[in-house]
């Protein structure tokens, strides 16, 4: 005789007294936020490259504008976003060792790896900080021609080409005369607000020194222009990107120079890297937003390590907040990797 089927009932199938997933709803909620994020930052990376694709003018080349390193002199394209991304990465497989650490309930383990943990993210966010900074300030200045204008430029390997430059070709400035040119323009906005006092008179020594903040910016013409390094391309087998300009070449540039163009570094108003400004206010925004994920990610591991020292897992039994952070910080990795190739690399 055949069996009967085994009827179970509603309490034996799923009492409620646990999750039908095998998951917490602590970790549950965690999950819930991470898509929802990654869907934030997905629409952030697809509108950049929407932007980006739709351009019909030429895009900066990361490895051109992130080419510094703290403290040395000279061009090193990508290396300090290199080894800022390896240490996040790094940062990852710390955390993933003080999770192992949790799931055995070593309490020394988990302090030890967390704290490592800490590390890399205060090392990223003080990298990235410099970063910043080195984007804000620029590496010389730019400016856009106002008219076509037609040069002979010389190429690195020293042969001469000449180049007609259409209107709106964005020029560099060599790195050298940056701080100068950048002090003098300041200097020549300035001062003549500061010539009048707070009666609406004016000041003579305040209109002295704005004269000669004048005759300076005229002094300070450059000897040598490099067309724009950010955004020239190779073409016909040459790096377009080497190609400088002196002599009567040079001031030619100088004179075709657009009215209130003239940009060092980057800002929300005009950057020094590109003709489109969506580039870096794409690059502040993103990179930005990453970072402030970074920095609550930091000070939530800060947090829980407190926590571990002072024994509160312990007395609960468990690690799983170790767990539900550890969750966090990997999504904050993994959306670096995307964000480092698209501003980056791409």
């Amino acid at each position: 005789m055949a069996g009967h089927t085994q009827q179970l009932s509603k309490d034996d199938l799923w009492g409620g007294n646990s999750s039908p997933f095998g998951v917490t709803y602590g970790k549950m909620m965690m999950w819930y936020f991470l898509v929802s994020d990654a869907l934030t930052f997905g629409g952030l990376l697809t509108a950049y490259g929407v932007i980006r694709h739709s351009s019909s003018d030429p895009w900066p080349v990361g490895e051109q504008v992130f080419e510094a390193l703290p403290f040395l002199h000279g061009s090193y394209p990508l290396m300090y976003v290199a080894l800022m991304t390896f240490i996040l990465i790094i940062s990852s497989v710390t955390m993933v060792l003080a999770v192992e650490a949790g799931h055995r309930k070593d309490k020394t383990g988990v302090i030890k790896w967390l704290g490592y943990t800490i590390i890399g993210g205060f090392f990223f966010l003080g990298s990235q900080a410099w970063e910043w900074s080195h984007f804000i300030h620029g590496s010389g200045g730019g400016f856009q021609l106002a008219s076509p204008v037609t040069v002979t430029a010389e190429l690195e390997s020293g042969e001469k080409v000449e180049m007609a430059l259409p209107a709106g070709s964005w020029v560099h400035m060599e790195a050298e005369f940056g701080h100068e040119y950048e002090h003098a323009m300041e200097g020549a906005h300035e001062m003549p607000a500061a010539a009048h006092d707070n009666h609406g008179g004016h000041d003579a020594h305040a209109e002295a020194a704005a004269a000669e903040h004048h005759v300076n910016m005229a002094d300070l013409k450059p000897s040598k222009l490099i067309l724009n390094k950010y955004t020239l391309e190779h073409k016909d087998g040459k790096d377009l990107r080497k190609l400088s300009v002196t002599g009567e070449d040079c001031d030619k540039l100088w004179a075709a120079q657009a009215e209130g163009t003239m940009a060092f570094g980057a800002n929300l108003h005009k950057n020094e890297y590109a003709v489109q400004q969506q580039y870096s206010n794409f690059f502040f925004f993103v990179t930005g937003f990453h970072g402030f994920h970074v920095f609550s990610g930091v000070v939530i591991n800060i947090i829980v390590w407190l926590m571990a020292i002072g024994g509160e897992f312990e007395r609960r039994g468990h690690y799983e907040t170790i767990e539900k952070i550890g969750l966090y910080w990997h999504f904050v990795d993994l959306v670096w990797v995307f964000v480092f190739t698209f501003f980056y690399l791409v």
